[in-house]
This record gives C-alpha cells, sequence and structure tokens, in this order.
C-alpha cells in the first residue's frame, strides 16, 4: 500500500552523472533552468537596443553631414553673388578630407551632374591619386558564443521580417547612383543601411551642398556598424555573466530545494517499504514533526497511519487469540459430552448430556453472533452517515421496552428527564440502542429483587451525560476499567453459565468511541464509604444548534 502511493522502486543501471539526482531533484532543475533560459533568450534579443543605437548613429552621422556641407558651402564655392556659383574641387578636397579624418567616417562629394568630385578615401598628389584603406581590426578567434549568437541574430532577423539591401564596397564610388543621393541633389536630406559582404552593416547619409539656397552638390558619409556591434556584444556579455551567476545560484537552491522534498520522500519510501516487508514488527516512520511545511504533514499522517494500522493488527491479533479460546472452551465442554453420551446407557444420563450439548451450542451461537457483530461494527461505523438522534426520547423509549422484563424480575427504571432543552447528538441511533441496552441489560442482570435502576439524561458544557446506576453489588475494586475488555466474565452467581458472552460492554465501548464519547464504570458510595451499587455514565457531544 505504501508502495503504491510513494512510488514504484525501479531497478537501475549504473548510476550516471544525472542520475544520481532524484527524479524530483531533476524536475526542479529543469523547471528553474528552464525558466530562467526562457529570461535570458528575451534578454539577449537586444534588436530594439541595437536599432535605437542605429538610429542615434544615423542622426549623429546626420548632424555632422550638415556641418561639413555647411563649411562647404561658405569655403569652397567659388564667384559669389554670382549666377555662375560652382564647387572649387581643390579647397572642396581638402575640407572634405579634414572634416572626414575628425568624424571617423568616409566622405564623397558630388556635383550637381552627378560627378564624384571627391572621396576621402582617395589622395591627390603629384604622383596621381592614392587610396587610403583603413586596417581592418585583428581577426578574432572563432568562438561558440559568436557562432550561436550569429545564429540567433539571424533567426531574429528573419523572424522581425528585417531586410537590408546587400552592397558591394566598390559600388561606393559610384554612390552618384544611390537613392539618397538623388534626394540629396534636390535639396533633402536621406539615409541608407547596407549589408556589406563580411555581414556588417554600413550606414550612409546624404545632406545638400547650398549656397543661397542654390544646390551646388551632395555630401555623402559612410560609417561602418562595428562600434555599434562592440556595445551590443558587450552588453550581451554582461547579460551572460549575469547568468552565469544566476544560473549556479539557481542550481544550488535547487539542489537544496529538492534535497527538503527529496531526501525525506526517500526516508518515508524506504521507512514504509520496511514496514511492508515486515523487517520490524513495529517499526515507525522517520519523525519529520519538526518541520512545518507540507512534507512534515505527510511525515506525521503517514506515522499516525502506521501507528493505527498496528494498533489494528495488534487488535486483530489479540481479537483472533480471544476468540479462539473462547470459541475452544464450549467446543471441548461439547467434545467431551458427545464422547460421553456415546458410552452411557442410562436414559437419565444422555438426557442430562443431551442438555450439556444444546447449551453449548447455545453459547457458542450466541458467541458467534457477537464475535460477527463486533467484527464488522468497524466497517459499519466508518460508512455508515449519522444524523441526530434525541437521546432523551431514545432511553424513555428502550425503559418502555424492557419495563416488562425489569418488573418480572421485581425491579423498578426510573428516569430522570433532561430539561435542558433538546438532547440531541449526531450518531447511529440503532448502534446506540444497542449501547444503552447493553447498559441496562448489565444493571438488571447485577440489580437485586425490589431493587430500583435509575437512569438519568442531563445536557451540559456541550455534552449531554447519560448515566446508569443501579444498587447491585458494585465493580470489583481495580476493574473499573477491564469490564470493558472482551470476553470479561463476571457474573452473578445465580444467573447460568454461558448465558453473556463477555463482548457487550467490550461493543458498547468501541460505539461510543467512536462516536467520539466516552463510557466510564465506577462504584457508587454511602457516607461510610459502603458500596451501594454501580453507575455507568456514558458522553456524547451534544449536536451543534
Amino acid at each position: 500500500m505504501f508502495r503504491g502511493i510513494l512510488g514504484r522502486k525501479k531497478k537501475l543501471g549504473p548510476p550516471t552523472a544525472l542520475s544520481r539526482f532524484s527524479p524530483i531533484t531533476r524536475r526542479i532543475l529543469a523547471v528553474n533552468m528552464l525558466a530562467l533560459a526562457v529570461l535570458v533568450v528575451g534578454l539577449l534579443y537586444v534588436g530594439e537596443y541595437r536599432d535605437g543605437l542605429i538610429n542615434a548613429e544615423v542622426e549623429a552621422m546626420t548632424t555632422q553631414a550638415d556641418l561639413i556641407a555647411a563649411a562647404l558651402g561658405e569655403a569652397a564655392v567659388g564667384a559669389e553673388g554670382s549666377d555662375d556659383q560652382r564647387l572649387i574641387v581643390d579647397v572642396a578636397r581638402q575640407v572634405v578630407r579634414r572634416l572626414a579624418d575628425i568624424s571617423k567616417t568616409r566622405a564623397q562629394l558630388i556635383d550637381h551632374e552627378g560627378h564624384v568630385v571627391t572621396d576621402s578615401q582617395f589622395l591627390v598628389g603629384p604622383g596621381g591619386t592614392v587610396r587610403i584603406d583603413s586596417l581592418p581590426p585583428p581577426e578574432e578567434e572563432w568562438s561558440v558564443f559568436g557562432f550561436f549568437l550569429g545564429i540567433y541574430d539571424r533567426i531574429g532577423r528573419w523572424l522581425r521580417g528585417t531586410r537590408t539591401e546587400h552592397i558591394d564596397l566598390d559600388v561606393l564610388g559610384a554612390s552618384s547612383n544611390l537613392a539618397e543621393t538623388r534626394r540629396a541633389l534636390v535639396g533633402e536630406h536621406g539615409s541608407a543601411i547596407f549589408s556589406a559582404p563580411d555581414g556588417t552593416l554600413i550606414i550612409s547619409v546624404a545632406a545638400p551642398v547650398q549656397r543661397y539656397k542654390r544646390v551646388l552638390g551632395a555630401l555623402l558619409l559612410f560609417r561602418d556598424s562595428r562600434t555599434i556591434d562592440e556595445a551590443v556584444f558587450q552588453v550581451r556579455l554582461d547579460i551572460l555573466k549575469v547568468f552565469a551567476i544566476a544560473l549556479l545560484v539557481t542550481i544550488a537552491l535547487s539542489v537544496y530545494l529538492a534535497g527538503t522534498i527529496a531526501q525525506p520522500l526517500r526516508r518515508l519510501a524506504a521507512a514504509a517499504d520496511r514496514v511492508r516487508r515486515g523487517v520490524a514488527h513495529h517499526y515507525m516512520l522517520p519523525d519529520l514533526s519538526g518541520r512545518t511545511d507540507e512534507i512534515g504533514e505527510l511525515g506525521g499522517a503517514l506515522k499516525e497511519m502506521t501507528e493505527a494500522l498496528w494498533q489494528r493488527m495488534n487488535a486483530i491479533e489479540g481479537f483472533a487469540a480471544d476468540v479462539a479460546h473462547e470459541i475452544k472452551n464450549p467446543l471441548t465442554s461439547l467434545r467431551s459430552a458427545v464422547e460421553t453420551a456415546a458410552r452411557v446407557q442410562d436414559p437419565e444420563q444422555q438426557r442430562k448430556l443431551m442438555a450439556i450439548i444444546q447449551d453449548d451450542i447455545s453459547r457458542l451461537d450466541r458467541l458467534i453472533s457477537d464475535i460477527s457483530d463486533a467484527s464488522r461494527l468497524d466497517a459499519e461505523l466508518s460508512r455508515a452517515e449519522m444524523s441526530p438522534v434525541d437521546l432523551d426520547g431514545l432511553v424513555a423509549l428502550l425503559i418502555d421496552s424492557v419495563s416488562a422484563s425489569a418488573a418480572d424480575q421485581g425491579v423498578r427504571l426510573v428516569l430522570d428527564r433532561c430539561d435542558d432543552g433538546p438532547c440531541r447528538v449526531l450518531g447511529l441511533e440503532d448502534r446506540l440502542v444497542q449501547v444503552f441496552r447493553n447498559v441496562i441489560g448489565n444493571a438488571l442482570s447485577f440489580s437485586p429483587k425490589g431493587g430500583e435502576i435509575r437512569l438519568s439524561v442531563a445536557k451540559a458544557d456541550g455534552a449531554v451525560t447519560v448515566a446508569v446506576e443501579d444498587q447491585g453489588p458494585g465493580i470489583p475494586p481495580g476493574m473499573e476499567k477491564q469490564i470493558f475488555e472482551r470476553f470479561y466474565q463476571e457474573r452473578p452467581e445465580s444467573e447460568k453459565f454461558g448465558t453473556h458472552s463477555g463482548l457487550g460492554l467490550s461493543i458498547s465501548k468501541q460505539i461510543i468511541d467512536a462516536h467520539r464519547g466516552s463510557i466510564r464504570a465506577e462504584n457508587r458510595e454511602d457516607d461510610t464509604g459502603n458500596i451501594i451499587g454501580a453507575r455507568f455514565v456514558v458522553t456524547l457531544p451534544a449536536e451543534e444548534e
């Protein structure tokens, strides 16, 4: 039964690093790490942050382009005030070269006819035109982190539907065909983002070069996204550092949490298995009452259940032994009488032996009936639904039903009715009738002729009490509790042997206990301390009004 609750054992192979953890530990680790992983994946998606950096870069480059274009409009335009204003190429080259170097960009100046006037990447000297190429950054070693981040970025761009136009760097030399260039030649600003063959982005902005509102050309600035990529990479690296620390803390806390759950459960399961296998007859489950959580409640419940099971098993064993002993006595007498009757020829002796046989058979029948009633009593009390019972009316009706037999014995029954309102309890009426019938019958057995049995019903402190007092010899001193044990026999000498099975008071106590009440026996004494009878007191919880 315990294994069904706490799990079946399985034969496992050699332990692996993961199998050393219990299933609960693995589940807790998986859930906590999954939640942390989802959070980190979301944080690593820095698309909005990257877009913000790119937009800021576009605005900054636009401002730089306006400043350079204004400088060109003031310093590199000839024939001021005339209609034939034009760009002074030599001056324009110097201005573009100096300012592009300061702004860390590549700059191109295009005249109004769409020809490239100057490019900061080219220098014009006595020996001809020299091209200036920036040295590429040191090639980074391949890393798993960078590889997976690249895949992650591609998936993110695919999910967002982001598309960038690919462009060859050599095409920038003919940038007069770009859309932003055409917009700048008509007096507007333009910007665009291209994807270079190496995967980096190229940001392009264009601004018109004007003199007195007349557009004389277009200035284009280009810059790659390496600075932005490094900033984004650094942010991601910081996130992963925090993730690594959080992951270690999560694993440590998960293992600790799982240990506080799995270890006690394993101890409970092992103890329950030992109880099932019967390694120790009274082996108890571990005491987890010090815990104030659900595990402690489970441990306490299982411990109480185990103790109740042992008590029930001990009770069954004791009951079986008592039954065997009690049945053996009439069977022995019956066998002896039958064997003797077979050898005796005297009719008178045979009649006596037959009377003994009939008495033993009646005693066996009575004993088996009471044993059957006692054995099924627990199951009946656990299944039956209790209902309100008026004890005052029940005792009154019971007295009416036994008054005739009491009168035959010369015993008078007196009832003191309950005058404290309704004396109702929640219970099983038939079983409560059985209790009071047993107690009244016991009192009738010990009451002398001409005696009186007084019954009283009272209600106080949330309980209903029924007392039955007789004027018999009382209870042997020190036996007030033993009389409720099974097969206890202490009957009047005038009573025929075997009339009672000795289970009546035991069954009565069992019924009252199931009703969360109590039954006790005591002697009645006079002023001088002499015993003048016995008193049985039954107390039951009153029905809540």
